[in-house]
């Protein structure tokens, strides 16, 4: 089996960067009243800059969800080292496609200068920036191809604008007697998530010049068969913990009911977010001596909020798993919470600060809070 490096990145963000002032400036309030949650949700997840894919005269969309990831990876071509049109793999993930079909995938290979090759579309949440980019490694590992390239990117802004809650607040105006506000579980995320991209080109050889990152291992688990559904859309999470799909609805009930907004079961995630995405991965890699806590240089950890630092920490070491925080590297502030990209953004952060040396071990932590799963991705700088 052979060896799978990293061998560049890039990461692309729409517009300027937007303050907590001006979120809702650009994102639009809701039937004209401010959110009651924003300054709540602000405070905990200490996210002072992010960026939206929209015009904040015009409130229209400026960019796609596949223009975005096309963008990052025309920024992957150099004069010397990586050649975008070596690629025999495109794998792309996203939480938030541009549509229902064709896949994502296929939309960002049509907005990008690629050369014919194949193309994967992945879905799902957070890991599913992570599960392309594992894709790619297992295909170059095996010998079946040399070169790919793989990104995670997010335009959820697109979902998350005021006006598109309209109906579902006066929908709600005769039975609750004008009471405005969005429920929490709507409402939360407004604040919680912005638009980015992140590529990265991989390979068989490391670079000729300057640092590679060699992908040691990429592990990944489920809990699903364990807990019921956290983070969703285009569904209702029903009282008994299941969910009903949109197919099951009226099209006047998918927009009373803002059906395809993105929603968080808070308490649930805040229950279980920990011991399925820290404690009990971590204990099952150690148990299988995957890697030493002390022989980590570097943690890049894709935390939603800044509210969960201590708390990830401290289940680390109740894991055995003490990695100090001065070893910790997340861009979360200044470029928010970009689902799938985020583990992109933050590497590619990291990996073009001229900061990592060789022989230094990185660790990176993704976890997906969809229905409880969770990716580590362990690296070597050469």
């Amino acid at each position: 089996m052979r060896e799978v490096y990293i061998n560049k990145m890039s990461a692309f963000f729409p517009n300027a960067p937007v303050d907590n002032d001006n979120m809702e400036n650009v994102l639009g309030m809701v039937d004209g009243n401010p959110s009651l949650v924003k300054r709540i949700v602000l405070k905990s997840n200490k996210i002072k800059t992010r960026f939206y894919a929209i015009d904040p005269q015009t409130h229209e969309t400026t960019h796609s969800n596949a223009q975005m990831a096309a963008a990052a990876i025309e920024s992957l071509k150099t004069e010397q080292g990586f050649d975008i049109h070596k690629a025999e793999v495109l794998a792309c993930g996203t939480t938030t496609p541009d549509q229902l079909l064709p896949g994502h995938a296929l939309m960002v290979h049509g907005e990008s200068s690629l050369k014919p090759l194949e193309v994967v579309s992945i879905a799902g949440i957070c890991l599913s920036g992570l599960t392309a980019l594992k894709y790619a490694y297992t295909a170059i590992k095996s010998g079946d191809i040399d070169v790919a390239i793989t990104t995670g990117s997010e335009n959820v802004s697109a979902s998350m604008r005021g006006r598109n809650f309209e109906p579902e607040v006066q929908s709600k105006v005769d039975m609750i007697r004008r009471n405005k506000e969005l429920t929490f579980e709507k409402d939360f995320l407004r604040w919680m998530l912005s638009d980015g991209a992140g590529a990265i080109g991989v390979s068989h050889q490391p670079n000729e010049e300057g640092i590679s990152l060699k992908i040691e291992k990429i592990f990944s688990r489920s809990y699903a068969s364990e807990e019921e559904t956290c983070m969703y859309s285009g569904c209702e999470k029903l009282k008994d913990g299941t969910t009903r799909g949109y197919r099951e609805y009226l099209p006047q009930e998918w927009l009373d009911m803002s059906i395809f907004a993105v929603k968080q079961d808070v308490k649930l995630l805040n229950k279980n977010i920990l011991k399925y995405t820290v404690y009990k991965p971590l204990r099952e890699m150690l148990e299988k001596e995957m890697f030493k806590p002390d022989e980590i240089d570097w943690f890049l950890p894709h935390y939603s909020s800044g509210y969960f630092r201590d708390k990830l920490y401290n289940t680390m070491v109740e894991a055995e798993c003490d990695i100090s925080q001065d070893k910790w590297f997340t861009n979360l502030e200044t470029k928010g919470n970009t689902g799938s990209a985020s583990i992109y953004i933050i590497l590619e952060e990291l990996f073009n600060s001229g900061k990592l040396k060789k022989g230094e071990k990185l660790l990176c932590y993704i976890p997906e809070s969809g229905r409880f799963s969770t990716a580590y991705m362990l690296l070597e700088v050469v």
